[in-house]
């Protein structure tokens, strides 16, 4: 899908394109939303270079992610995308030209749509290419601080179920959750930030004075939100060992509550072991009160033992 925004007369207007219209004069962004070959083909009418594969998008290395040639600056950065309970990590591919911003996307973002709204309903107003750039990577950077702070309260209500629920599993299971959406946001925040250093490094010529200064507020709020994930990555280590104590503590209960048993029960077993044994001359099996004797002798043995254990504080 083909999704060209256009300003005309400082008004913006949204168009959905198809492969047999031509590309507006006036466009802002330029939007493809899992393109097919079709509109690949399309887009490369209006380009100089070949235009990204979507293995493209996934490469590490940081000559496939950011560079430049005659289209302008190349970026693929990683969005993160909440997916229920679990977050994921979008890679969208950013082609800053001179006259229009070209997004290049296989899934759908939540922050584009975000921005979409935002144009849409005149909450931002932003006329060149590289404000529109920064201002949706000011949106990802806010959306991944509010995703920090949603980690840390999810632990804070963990800490206090560790040593009061029951439920161990289900414990284990979201301190796993949070430390895996934790990585992501990690991963996403040292994304942007080697985007937005390789921006101001090689492209700054291009930026106005406050485009610089809204860059610069970006880094330095993204140096700001490591430590906070770095101090999540502390807490989820120390409640994993927290409730892997826990658990070893109630194991070690129900070890002890077996343990104790068994020797309890050991003295009337000696005692009913004994009179079990097929002896010809035992005085006590032609007694009439021997069978109650004996039952009486187990029943104080165990209780002697468990009294006994009582008294030392073993249980």
């Amino acid at each position: 899908m083909i999704t060209a925004y256009v300003y005309i007369d400082r008004k913006l207007s949204i168009l959905e394109l198809d492969i047999k219209d031509q590309l507006p004069e006036e466009t802002l962004w330029l939007d493809l939303h899992r393109p097919t070959d079709e509109e690949r083909d399309w887009l490369s009418y209006y380009s100089v270079e070949e235009v990204p594969e979507e293995e493209d998008f996934n490469e590490i290395e940081a000559s496939a992610r950011f560079y430049q040639n005659s289209d302008g600056l190349h970026i693929n950065s990683l969005f993160p995308q909440r997916v229920g309970q679990d977050i994921k990590g979008v890679n969208v591919s950013f082609n800053l030209r001179s006259n229009f911003l070209l997004t290049i996307r296989e899934e759908d973002v939540g922050l584009i749509r975000l921005l979409r709204n935002y144009l849409r309903l005149g909450r931002v107003e932003v006329t060149t290419p590289q404000a529109l750039f920064l201002e949706l990577f000011t949106l990802k950077v806010d959306y991944l601080s509010d995703l920090i702070e949603d980690v840390y309260t999810v632990l804070e209500n963990v800490s206090e179920e560790v040593f009061e629920s029951n439920e161990l599993d289900d414990i284990f299971k979201l301190i796993t959750l949070q430390e895996d959406s934790n990585g992501k946001i990690r991963l996403s925040l040292l994304d942007t930030q080697r985007s937005l250093r390789y921006m101001q490094r090689y492209y700054r010529g291009q930026l106005t004075e406050e485009n610089l200064k809204e860059l610069r507020e970006m880094l330095s709020d993204i140096e700001s939100l490591m430590p906070h994930s770095q101090f999540i990555f502390d807490k989820l280590n120390f409640l994993l060992d927290a409730a892997m104590g826990f658990s070893g503590l109630q194991q070690n209960k129900i070890i002890k509550i077996f343990s104790v048993a068994a020797v309890v029960f050991l003295p009337p077993t000696l005692i009913a072991s004994s009179y079990g044994m097929n002896f010809t001359s035992m005085p006590e099996l032609d007694w009439r009160l021997g069978y109650p004797m004996a039952i009486l002798m187990m029943i104080a043995s165990a209780a002697g033992t468990y009294l006994f254990f009582r008294r030392k504080g073993w249980l």
